[in-house]
């Protein structure tokens, strides 16, 4: 075990963790709602300090980051554990485990030892996901400043609940994050997630201020968050919170884990998605699970021309120019490029 960042000491031997925004009070012997950081006798521990349940080479567009270092391979890692309860997991085996089982598994790894392997897959960065990478602040933390000294960036793939005191500790060392915003009520938070909204909105527009690379996923479920006039809603708060050049992913359900009485979104929802979010003035909207679909693609938002051709993960075509800019009319496409 190694002792946790951002907790306070209460009476009683209680603690007060201040990683996310749960701000769980854990007494002795306790874990907060993670399951991952465990109060014994007064003093909060990770228990997932590098124990590793997954780890792989990615492309860098599975996070999804579509503008940031695009066609690049990202060394990926997660341990088990979550601070959200979400019903449509899709990694729930390994987010829900120490909630399901009551341990922590995994395999023992550095942050010296990831690093290297990244450096040897040929990654460009290294990205924090699979799970929710808040609860493995301390090693993710670790692992991002020696990235960083090696010269990879660091990714963080996040529901967006770690708390202001969390990203000044690690936006040094963060060049790029992928956060869900899974809805605009409170409603679908508190019912499918066991957490709060108002949060991870002012999560995004913080992000945003340390000048971390920002794009946004919302996973359209049926009957749940699909009302044209809420994604109208997620499309305006990108728009003026976040700015029109952050990039907003709709992408496709599948039923899984407990939410299983949803189909899978037609097609024609996410494309309406898609539009809803172009004519609210975002430049880069994305259509996500359906391979093959238009809005898989970039296009320059000024003279609309085809800019990065995509099937699934792969890139088929890049023709941004090295300065990031459109070849036809030499618009300033938002990203990291070279």
């Amino acid at each position: 075990m190694r002792e946790a960042l951002l907790y306070e000491r209460l009476e009683g031997r209680e603690v007060r963790c201040h990683l996310c925004n749960h701000r769980c009070r854990i007494p002795p012997g306790k874990t907060g709602l993670c399951g991952v950081r465990k109060n014994e006798e007064g003093v909060l521990y990770s228990l997932v300090y590098g124990q590793i349940i997954a780890r792989h080479v990615d492309p860098i567009e599975k996070k999804p980051l579509f503008h940031f270092l695009p066609g690049s391979l990202s060394y990926s890692i997660a341990t088990v554990g979550c601070n959200f309860q979400c019903d449509f997991c899709q990694n729930f085996e390994i987010s829900q485990f120490p909630r399901h089982y009551g341990y922590v598994t995994g395999e023992r790894i550095s942050p010296e030892e990831v690093v290297a392997e990244a450096l040897r897959s040929g990654s460009r960065s290294i990205s924090y996901t699979y799970t929710e990478p808040t609860v493995y602040f301390e090693f993710a933390l670790d692992c991002a400043r020696l990235a960083d000294e090696k010269g990879l960036k660091n990714v963080f793939v996040s529901n967006g609940y770690m708390t202001p005191e969390a990203l000044d500790t690690l936006h040094p060392h963060l060049h790029a994050a992928n956060i869900d915003l899974k809805a605009f009520r409170e409603e679908f938070y508190a019912r499918h997630c066991k957490a709060r909204l108002k949060p991870v909105l002012e999560t995004l527009k913080y992000l945003k201020r340390l000048g971390v690379w920002l794009e946004v996923t919302t996973l359209i479920i049926p009957g749940e968050n699909d009302d044209p006039g809420e994604l109208r809603e997620i499309a305006a708060f990108i728009r003026d919170e976040l700015g029109p050049e952050t990039p907003w992913h709709v992408t496709r359900f599948y039923p899984t884990y407990r939410l299983l009485t949803r189909p899978p979104t037609p097609v024609e929802i996410l494309q309406r998605a898609y539009s809803l979010g172009r004519e609210a003035g975002l430049k880069y909207v994305y259509t996500g699970n359906i391979p093959g679909d238009k809005g898989e693609n970039t296009y320059c938002w000024s003279c609309g021309r085809l800019l990065i051709e995509r099937y699934g993960f792969r890139i088929l075509k890049n023709e941004i120019t090295p300065e990031g800019r459109c070849p036809e009319c030499g618009a300033v496409i938002d990203g990291l490029w070279e």
